[in-house]
Formats: structure tokens, sequence, C-alpha cells
């Protein structure tokens, strides 16, 4: 029976870790595609300023007005890949790095759900928070969390991420003002295949999450409420800084 027992789990920890792996690379996949999204405004924007500046200016402040439109654009663009690259390079193995930035990703990953449901998004998450992290997993976690916010959210709701620090550890604080969960299922919500969506999703994304964050050295705690009017779920992740 012991042996059959061991058997088990070995199998359920396969499963969980190609579940793991099989997440991953939809996140990665997802942001690639948003990403894609987001550059082709500023290149077709640098496009037409090309076109402006050859064709249709005729004075050299016009001229220089059109060039100066499209360094604009060329910055946005050197942004948005500083920021891609920056995940990429840290991808393989945990080095320093903004979680600002991070958290900037899953919300790009989730970017058009947040404006489907015209979510007011509220941001504070400054620029100089950095900690030693695998960043594709904490990418993972992130919009593990962010997905669970926006099932929970009603339309025009409120989704908010706030960066803090203490002496030893960075705070990433996500909060909605959605359905809450009710105190019977908090105990359970980290625990594997655990779900309230029925036909919608495995019950594995908080688990991985939970795992994921404690092999990180930190931890990842939740507070939930359920009273009309009042109602709403703030998770915050902890890692070392």
């Amino acid at each position: 029976m012991e042996e059959t027992n061991s058997e088990i789990r070995k199998q359920l920890a396969a499963a969980t870790e190609a579940l793991r792996k099989s997440e991953k690379r939809a996140i990665a996949g997802q942001l690639a595609l948003e990403i894609m999204h987001e550059v082709r405004n500023p290149i077709e924007a640098l496009g037409n300023l090309i076109f402006l500046a050859r064709n249709c200016a005729q004075t050299p402040e016009e001229l220089e007005r059109f060039l100066r439109m499209s360094e604009e654009q060329l910055a946005t663009l050197n942004q948005i890949v500083g920021q891609t690259l920056s995940l990429a390079r840290f991808s393989g193995q945990p080095i320093r790095t903004d979680l600002a930035a991070i958290a900037e990703a899953a919300l790009r990953v989730h970017q058009r759900a947040i404006a489907g449901k015209k979510i007011h998004l509220v941001k504070k998450l400054p620029g100089d928070f950095t900690a030693e992290v695998y960043a594709t997993e904490i990418l993972q976690v992130i919009s593990n969390i962010l997905a669970n916010a926006l099932d929970a959210l009603p339309e025009n709701g409120v989704l908010s991420l706030r960066l803090r620090k203490s002496q030893s550890h960075i705070h990433l604080l996500i909060a909605d003002n959605g359905h809450g969960i009710p105190e019977k299922h908090r105990s359970e919500i980290f625990k594997p295949f655990f779900t309230t969506k029925e036909d919608r999703g495995n019950g594995l994304g908080l688990a991985l999450s939970r795992e994921i964050v404690e092999r990180h050295r930190g931890k990842i705690l939740v507070r939930s409420s359920v009273r009309p009017q009042k109602s709403g779920t703030t998770f915050r992740i902890s890692i070392p800084s």
C-alpha cells in the first residue's frame, strides 16, 4: 500500500511539473502576442511620420516637428523592447531584476481582459525595487493571481498593484474589489486541484504560485472579504530583497 501511494505521489509530482512548464510556455506565448500588438502602433506611426517628413514638410520647422515625433515613437519602441529583453535575459537563472517590469509584463498578458471589463487599474510600481528571482516564474505567479482577480471582478471594477519595501523583503500587493473568497475556502485555495470554477481551471494555479514563491524563500498570503459593498481580495507576495 505504501509503495502504491509513493508511486501515486511521484506521478502527481511529475504531472504537476509538466503542467507548470506548460503554463509557463502559455504565458510566454500570450505575452509575445500582446507585445506584437503593442509595437504595431508605434511602427505604423513611424511609417506615417517618415512619409510626412519626406513629402509634406514645407519648412525646416515642420520637418523638425515630424522628426521629434518620430523620436518619441522610437523611445516607446525602445522601452517595450527593453522590458521584454529583461525578462528573456533573466529566464535561465535567478538574477537581480526589477519587479515592477515583471508586474507590467503580467499586466500586458491580461490587458485585453482588463480593457474588456473596463477595469480601473491603480498602479504604484516604483522602478527601483529589485530582487534575485527567476523572472519567468514570478511572471507566472503574478499572472495567475491577476487571472483570478479578473474572474472575480465585475465590469468597472478596481484592480490595484502596489510594490512596497521593508528592511529585508519586497512586497507586491494585488488587490481587487471582486466578490471575495468565502471563509470556508480560504484555507483551501493553495491546495492542489482545489477550484470553485467548476468547468474552468484545473485548481493548480495558486498551488504552483505558492510553490514558486516559497522556492524563492518568500511567502504568499491572502486576505479576503465577502461583505456586501466591502468585498474583495488582496494577495501579498513577499520576496527577500
